[in-house]
């Protein structure tokens, strides 16, 4: 029955990508063309202080961004689906082995939204895995991670704090990473609590040097690294430069 209204529907309305709005069958969230590009998307290790393996499934770019902006701007589920599936389709097998624990989003801005973009991934992905869910973490109001500085966001992180009992092994999920101070935060609050494990899952990482060169110890390092030519350059006499 419930296959009979959703064509019905599709006569009425013919159903759009959520990123492109070409046309597309009744039952998909993507067209054929936006499908095999995020199907071609290569995932990526993401270096984050206290997490033992931080992985994305897509570079934050294209068909993923636009995939992240139907979910959080937008407010649809089924992208969340799809951004779900995905990283169940590319993640290593035993990745996604725990509980999962949505990253939280601010009190104001959940109130503002209405809807958290995360704990929609979460959920599906929940559901997918057949790994239970807790949203055991709350987050402090605090400045918009979106816009700041690299700088600022690694220096002023935000305040996350675990409400009842951390899982032993916790798979953090979140749509996006950029410099890795959200999930940082998180993994400090959960092994506080006791998780003697922790892992992240994001559907998409937003800068492709995310990952970690050879000889690198971590991005803050390398973070600190340029801060200091950036700083050197800016000092050195006008003639010498």
């Amino acid at each position: 029955m419930r296959a009979c209204f959703a064509f019905a529907a599709s006569l009425v309305a013919p159903p759009r990508c959520v990123v492109c709005k070409a046309a597309t069958g009744p039952r998909n969230d993507l067209c054929a063309h936006c499908e095999a590009e995020l199907q071609a998307s290569r995932p990526s290790l993401v270096a984050v202080p206290g997490v033992d393996v931080a992985w994305s499934a897509a570079r934050y770019a294209g068909v993923a961004g636009g995939l992240v902006a139907a979910i959080k701007f937008g407010h649809l589920l089924p992208p969340a689906s799809r951004a779900a599936r995905r990283i169940i389709e590319a993640a290593p097998p035993a990745l996604i082995d725990g509980t999962v624990v949505p990253v939280p989003a601010a009190p104001l801005r959940l109130r503002m939204r209405g809807f958290d973009a995360a704990e929609e991934i979460a959920h599906e992905l929940s559901r997918l895995s057949g790994c239970r869910m807790t949203a055991c973490l709350r987050r402090a109001d605090g400045p918009r991670q979106v816009g700041r500085p690299r700088g600022e966001r690694l220096a002023s992180p935000p305040r996350v704090t675990v409400r009842g009992k951390a899982p032993r092994e916790a798979v953090l999920v979140d749509d996006v990473v950029t410099t890795g101070a959200t999930l940082a935060a998180c993994a400090l609050a959960l092994r506080g609590a006791g998780a003697e494990r922790v892992v992240a899952v994001t559907f998409a990482s937003s800068e492709k040097r995310l990952a970690l060169r050879p000889g690198e110890r971590s991005l803050w390092e390398r973070d600190e690294r340029r801060d200091r030519a950036d700083r050197d350059q800016r000092t050195q006499p006008r003639g010498h430069r």
